[in-house]
C-alpha cells in the first residue's frame, strides 16, 4: 500500500478506482464537466461541478469517463447516510502490530496524487460531513484533519465532481455548500438511439429482438414520466438473455422479456409492455 508523509504523520493512500464503466452519448454532459474543471489562467480555480439527475441515469460512469479524458487517476467515494467526517477525509485503525494506522479517504488520495475525487450520491450526506469538506471547495483548497492533526492541501491537478439523485431518501445541502458545487449540470434520460447503444454496448451478446423490445420499453415508460433507467434495461434484458439460455424454458421470447421485467421491476411496469404490430418493423405501446 503506497504512503506518505505529511507534517510527520505517515498517510496510507487509497488506491485508484479501475472501472469497466461503458460511456455512450451524453457527450455534451462531458463537455460541460471538463469546461468546469479547466483552468483558463494562472490566477483561475477549476469549478466543482454536481451532476444531478434520477437513480441510474449514468452520473457516476459520465463523472468517471469525464476524468479519464483527463488522462487522470479517478477516486471514487460513496457517500451514504453514515459517512462521518472521518470517513471523508483520515480515518484512523489499528494495525496487526497494534499501531494506529491513518487511512486517506479516496478523496484525500486523490487531492494528494492531483487525480480526480468523485462522490457519489453525495446528497446523502449530513451537513456535519459536508462541513468537513467546505474549505477544500473554495478557494483554500485544503483539507484539516483532526484525527491526525494535520492540515492538506490539495495537488494543482486535482479535481472533484459530486453526484446527486432526485429522490426522496436524501438530505437537504446546506447553502454554503450549494454555493461551492458550480456548475449543477443535470443528466436525463439517453434519448432512443442513445438507449438502444448503450444496451448493445454493454450487452453486446444480446438477442437483437430483446433488446429492442427492452429499448421501447423504456422509451415508453420515459414519455410518460416513469424513473426507470438504463440501468434497469440492462438488468431486464441482462435476465431475459440467461433465461432464454436455459434449458427448461420453452416460453415465447416476449414473454421472457415480460417476466423479466414484472421480476426486476414489479408487475405494475407492464404498463408500459411494448408490443410488434403484425407485418410492422417498429414497436409501439399497448393502448
Amino acid at each position: 500500500m503506497e504512503k506518505i508523509n505529511i507534517e510527520g504523520v505517515t498517510l496510507y493512500l487509497a488506491h485508484p478506482d479501475d472501472l469497466a464503466l461503458i460511456c455512450v452519448g451524453q457527450e455534451e454532459v462531458i463537455r460541460q464537466v471538463l469546461a468546469a474543471w479547466m483552468v483558463v489562467d494562472e490566477r483561475d480555480l477549476p469549478l466543482n461541478p454536481r451532476l444531478v439527475g434520477k437513480p441510474g441515469v449514468g452520473k457516476t460512469t459520465l463523472a468517471y469517463a469525464a476524468a479519464r479524458r483527463l488522462g487522470k487517476e479517478v477516486y471514487i467515494f460513496q457517500a451514504t447516510v453514515d459517512t462521518r467526517p472521518e470517513d471523508l477525509l483520515i480515518t484512523p485503525v489499528i494495525s496487526d502490530e497494534g499501531r494506529i494506522r491513518y487511512m486517506a479517504s479516496p478523496i484525500v488520495t486523490a487531492m494528494i496524487k492531483g487525480g480526480v475525487a468523485i462522490i457519489d450520491e453525495a446528497n446523502r450526506m449530513s451537513e456535519k460531513s459536508w462541513a468537513s469538506l467546505a474549505p477544500l471547495l473554495d478557494s483554500r483548497r485544503y483539507i484539516e484533519s483532526i484525527v491526525a492533526g494535520i492540515k492538506i492541501k490539495a495537488h494543482p491537478d486535482f479535481r472533484i465532481c459530486v453526484t446527486m439523485n432526485e429522490d426522496a431518501s436524501t438530505f437537504e445541502v446546506p447553502e454554503y455548500i450549494h454555493s461551492r458545487l458550480q456548475p449543477q449540470i443535470y443528466v436525463d434520460f439517453p434519448d432512443e438511439e442513445e438507449e438502444r447503444a448503450i444496451l448493445k454496448a454493454n450487452l453486446p451478446f444480446g438477442d437483437e429482438e430483446v433488446l429492442e423490445y427492452v429499448v421501447r420499453f423504456l422509451q415508453t415508460a420515459h414519455k410518460a414520466g416513469e424513473t426507470f433507467s438504463v440501468r434497469d434495461g440492462v438488468n431486464i434484458a441482462r435476465y431475459a438473455l440467461k433465461m432464454l439460455r436455459s434449458e427448461d424454458k420453452e416460453e415465447e421470447k416476449k414473454e421472457i422479456i415480460k417476466t423479466a421485467i414484472a421480476q426486476i421491476l414489479g408487475p405494475g411496469a407492464l404498463l408500459f409492455w411494448p408490443q410488434r404490430p403484425e407485418g410492422g418493423s417498429h414497436l409501439h405501446p399497448v393502448n
